[in-house]
C-alpha cells in the first residue's frame, strides 16, 4: 500500500470515528469512550469512601484509567508488533479510547510491514471493496495489546472486591465469638475491667496501639503471676528460656495473629478503627481474632458503628459503660505567663520546636521540667515519666505533645493546651493545621486527675487568654460517631494484581487496586501515601514483589533524611543478597555516638535510633539478612541512655544551639500579652501560633530565621555576630548612598527651575 494511499485512510478513518459514537462493549473489553470509565473516580492514594454501595446489589466501579499506561508497539518488519513494559511511566491523564486510536494511527504509519490480515483490510476500504467498520477488530486488537489490562479487568475487580472483609477469616466465622464493649472516656476504667478478665482466662491476647501500652501489659501480667510474651514489630520476648510461646501476649495490633484461638482478646482504643493510615489494623483485629470472647475498649463513639460491624458477622455486643473515676474541670483563666505555672503542671504542645524554646523558659526561671515527644524512645519517654512522676524529683513540670495521650501514666494536676493547631492529614493524604478534634482535646485533658495519681481532680486551660473560649467550645461538643473502618490491601492481593500485570511498578499496582477496589458503606480503604512513597524510593532496586512489599510497610519517620538514606542502603544491600551485619551497621551510623553538644545532635540520634528498629522490624521478616539482632539490640540501649543523658540537659542543648537570639516563643508571648489580640473564633486557629508571629514584624521573622539557623547548624553563634555586624554596615553605607543621590535629585531639581525663570 503506498503512503499517500494509507495517509488518505487514515484521515478517512479519523474522521470516521469523530462522527461516530466510538465504543468497546463492556461484555468485550469494558472499555466506553462516552462513559465514567474514562473519568477516573478516585484519585490515586486517597482515601476511598462509600456510603452508597450496597455488599449486594452494588455496580462494579469504572476504574481510573489515568492509571493505565499505554504500551508503545515498535515497528517490526518480523512480527506484528513487540509489547514494551506497561504502567512504568508517569501517570498519563489522556483518555483510554484517544490513547488507544492515536497509537493504533500511528502504528499503521510508522510499520514496515503491516500483517498480512491487516494489510488486505485496509486495501479493501481504499479501493472501495470494504467498509471502514471492518477495521474495528483490528482497532481492539491494537487496544488489547497496549493495554493488557483490558482482557483481564474481570479477574482484576474481583481480587480487588472488599465488600465483605469478614469473609477473609474463616478461622473466626467458624467459631461463635461474644463481643464486649468497655466504652467510657479516659481514666474510667475500662481498660482495667477488660485486663482483669484477661488475666484470669487461661489464654489471652492483648492488642494496643503502642509499644509502650504493650510493655505495660506485658510487665502487668508477669507481675500478676500470669506468663506473658510481649510482640511488637522491632521486639520477641519469651518468658520461657527456651522460647516456647506462652499462654498470653501482648502485642502491638498490626502484630496479633489472626489464625491462634485465644480464650479472650482485648482490642484497646477501638475508636482508631477510622484511623486515615492505621484504621485497617483494628478492622483486622475486630473481625479476625479467633477468640471466644473480644473485649473492645473505646470512646462511647464507637459503640453503633461497632454493633452494626458485628451484625454483618452474625455477633452481639454486649456493652459496658464507665464513668470517669476522677472529675475534671475547665478553668475560667488562661495561664498567660510561664511565671504562673504550678507543681503537676503539663504543658501540651504541638511542634517540637515549642518544646525546645517552652524547656528553656521554663528553667531560665529556675524550674526543671521533664519533656516528651513522638519521636524520642520508649526507654527516654519512661525516664521522663518517671522523673516527672517522683514526688522526691525536683522537677514538677513537664512540657509534653500529644504523645502523653496513650500509654504513660503520668501524675499531672493541670493541662495547659500552648495551642489548639497541630498538623494533621486529612482524607486525601493531604498535610494541613487543623484545629484539634473534640476526642482529641478529651484524650488529651483527661490526663489530668488520674485515679492512681496523687491529684484526685484535674484541671484544663491554655496558655493564652484568647484560646480559653476555644477550648470550652470544643470540649463542649459530643464526640463525632464513627461511620467507617479501614481496609488496606494484602500482600496476597497484591501479588495476584502481579500475575495479571507482571511489569507493573509496585506503586502502580496499589494505585489500580484502590482504583478498581470496591467497598460497601462500612468501609473505607486506607491512605497509602506512606506505602507508595516508599515503593518509588526502592523502586529502582531489584527486589521480589514479596519482599519489596514487605519493605515498604516498614514504619520509618520519612520526614527524616537519614533514615531514608538508610533503608535505600538496607534494601540495596539485601537485593545483593549480602546479610546486614553488625559491623556494617555500625559503620553505617558511624557508632560509637558521642553525647548530644546540640539540638542537631539530639535530633540525628534520635534518627539513628529510628534506623536501629528499621533493622530490628526487618530482622523479624528475613532474619538470615539481618543476623546480628542481638548487638543491634544492644547498642541501641547504649544509644537510649545517650539520648537520655541528651534530654535531661536539653536547656543547655538550646543554649548551645541558640545562645545570642532572642527567644522567639517569648517575644511572642510578651507581644500577645501586650496587644491583648484574640481569636475568639476557630476559623482564627487555621495557623500556627509561629505563623502570628511571622505577621508582627520584620524584625521578629529575622530573629525566628537566625534562630532555626543556628539550631539547625547552618550558622554558628560567631557567624551571625559577623552577619549581623555586616549587615548593619551595608545598611548605613545604603543610607548613605540614598542620601547621596536624594541630594543629587534635589540640586538637579533646583538647576531645572532656575532655567524656566530664566
Amino acid at each position: 500500500m503506498s503512503v499517500n494511499r494509507c495517509v488518505c485512510f487514515v484521515s478517512r478513518l479519523q474522521r470516521h470515528f469523530n462522527s461516530r459514537t466510538a465504543r468497546i462493549t463492556t461484555s468485550s473489553c469494558h472499555v466506553s469512550s462516552g462513559s465514567s470509565l474514562l473519568q477516573g473516580q478516585h484519585r490515586p492514594g486517597t482515601v476511598v469512601w462509600s456510603r452508597d454501595v450496597s455488599s449486594n446489589s452494588s455496580s462494579p466501579k469504572p476504574p481510573d484509567t489515568s492509571l493505565f499506561v499505554p504500551v508503545s508497539l515498535k515497528a517490526d518488519a518480523s512480527a506484528d508488533g513487540g509489547v514494551g513494559i506497561e504502567l512504568t511511566q508517569p501517570l498519563d491523564k489522556t483518555r483510554l479510547f484517544h490513547q488507544a486510536f492515536i497509537s493504533f494511527r500511528k502504528y499503521i504509519l510508522e510499520m514496515t510491514s503491516l500483517p498480512a490480515d491487516l494489510h488486505i483490510i485496509l486495501n479493501d476500504i481504499c479501493c472501495g471493496a470494504g467498509h471502514i467498520d471492518d477495521i474495528y477488530p483490528y482497532f481492539m486488537r491494537h487496544a488489547k495489546q497496549i493495554f493488557p489490562m483490558l482482557d483481564c479487568m474481570d479477574d482484576l475487580r474481583k481480587i480487588s472486591d472488599l465488600r465483605v472483609p469478614a469473609n477473609w477469616y474463616p478461622e473466626a466465622r467458624a467459631i461463635q465469638r461474644k463481643v464486649i464493649f468497655h466504652a467510657g472516656p479516659t481514666n474510667s476504667g475500662k481498660t482495667y475491667h477488660a485486663i482483669q478478665r484477661y488475666l484470669a482466662a487461661k489464654s489471652g491476647v492483648y492488642c494496643g496501639p503502642l509499644k509502650l501500652l504493650a510493655h505495660e501489659i506485658f510487665e502487668k501480667s508477669n507481675d500478676a503471676g500470669v506468663p506473658c510474651d510481649l510482640v511488637t514489630g522491632e521486639e520477641r520476648t519469651f518468658v520461657d528460656p527456651e522460647g516456647r510461646a506462652a499462654g498470653h501476649v501482648a502485642c502491638t495490633i498490626e502484630m496479633c495473629s489472626v489464625t491462634t484461638p485465644y480464650e479472650v482478646a482485648v482490642i484497646d482504643e477501638i475508636q482508631m478503627i477510622r484511623d486515615p493510615s492505621r484504621g485497617w489494623a483494628w478492622t483486622r483485629a475486630l473481625l479476625g481474632l479467633c477468640a471466644e470472647e473480644i473485649h473492645v475498649c473505646g470512646e462511647p463513639a464507637a459503640i453503633d458503628f461497632i454493633k452494626e460491624l458485628m451484625f454483618t458477622t452474625g455477633e452481639e455486643v454486649e456493652v459496658h459503660n464507665y464513668q470517669r473515676l476522677t472529675p475534671f474541670s475547665i478553668l475560667d483563666h488562661a495561664v498567660e505567663s510561664l511565671d504562673n505555672l504550678r507543681p503537676g503542671d503539663c504543658i501540651v504542645c504541638f511542634s517540637k520546636n515549642d518544646i525546645y524554646s517552652i524547656s528553656r523558659q521554663i528553667e531560665a526561671r529556675g524550674q526543671e521540667c521533664a519533656v516528651i515527644y513522638g519521636s524520642l524512645p520508649p526507654g527516654t519517654k519512661l525516664s521522663q515519666a518517671k522523673k516527672f512522676n517522683d514526688p522526691d524529683d525536683p522537677c514538677k513540670i513537664l512540657v509534653a505533645t500529644d504523645a502523653i495521650g496513650m500509654g504513660l501514666n503520668l501524675s499531672i494536676k493541670r493541662i495547659i493546651f500552648n495551642s489548639l493547631v497541630k498538623p494533621n492529614v486529612n482524607e486525601k493524604g493531604e498535610k494541613q493545621m487543623e484545629t484539634i478534634s473534640t476526642s482529641q482535646a478529651l484524650q488529651i485533658a483527661g490526663r489530668a486527675g488520674r485515679f492512681s495519681s496523687k491529684f484526685k481532680e484535674g484541671e484544663v486551660t491554655t496558655m493564652h487568654r484568647d484560646d480559653l473560649p476555644v477550648l470550652k467550645e470544643i470540649l463542649s461538643h459530643s464526640v463525632d460517631p464513627i461511620e467507617t473502618a479501614g481496609l488496606h490491601p494484602t500482600a496476597e492481593q497484591i501479588e495476584m494484581f502481579a500475575y495479571h500485570l507482571p511489569d507493573a511498578t509496585l506503586s502502580n499496582l496499589v494505585d489500580i487496586f484502590v482504583s478498581l477496589s470496591q467497598v460497601d458503606g462500612l468501609y473505607f480503604v486506607c491512605n497509602i501515601d506512606d506505602f507508595k512513597f516508599l515503593a518509588d524510593m526502592i523502586q529502582h532496586i531489584p527486589l521480589n514483589l514479596r519482599s519489596r512489599y514487605v519493605f515498604c510497610t516498614a514504619p520509618i519517620n520519612k520526614k527524616q533524611p537519614f533514615v531514608c538514606t538508610s533503608f535505600l542502603k538496607f534494601a540495596r544491600q539485601f537485593s545483593r543478597d549480602e546479610p546486614l551485619t553488625f559491623d556494617w551497621v555500625c559503620r553505617h551510623i558511624s557508632w560509637p555516638l558521642a553525647p548530644p553538644k546540640n539540638i542537631k545532635d539530639l535530633v540525628h540520634l534520635e534518627a539513628v535510633h529510628d534506623v536501629l528498629d528499621l533493622y530490628l522490624w526487618l530482622s523479624y521478616r528475613f532474619m538470615d539478612m539481618f543476623p546480628d539482632t542481638a548487638s543491634i539490640r544492644e547498642i541501641q540501649r547504649e544509644l537510649d541512655d545517650i539520648i537520655q543523658q541528651g534530654v535531661r540537659n536539653i536547656t543547655r542543648l538550646i543554649r548551645a544551639s541558640d545562645p545570642t537570639v532572642t527567644d522567639p516563643l517569648q517575644a511572642q508571648s510578651n507581644r500577645h500579652s501586650q496587644t491583648g489580640r484574640g481569636t475568639g473564633s476557630t476559623k482564627f486557629l487555621t495557623g500556627s501560633r509561629g505563623q502570628r508571629g511571622q505577621r508582627a514584624s520584620g524584625q521578629m521573622m529575622d530573629s525566628s530565621l537566625a534562630s532555626r539557623l543556628v539550631r539547625d547548624g547552618l550558622l554558628t553563634p560567631d557567624l551571625l555576630q559577623q552577619l549581623q555586624r555586616e549587615w548593619s554596615k551595608d545598611q548605613k553605607q545604603d543610607n548613605s548612598s540614598q542620601r547621596a543621590l536624594d541630594l543629587e535629585h534635589q540640586s538637579n531639581n533646583k538647576g531645572k527651575r532656575k532655567k524656566k525663570k530664566k
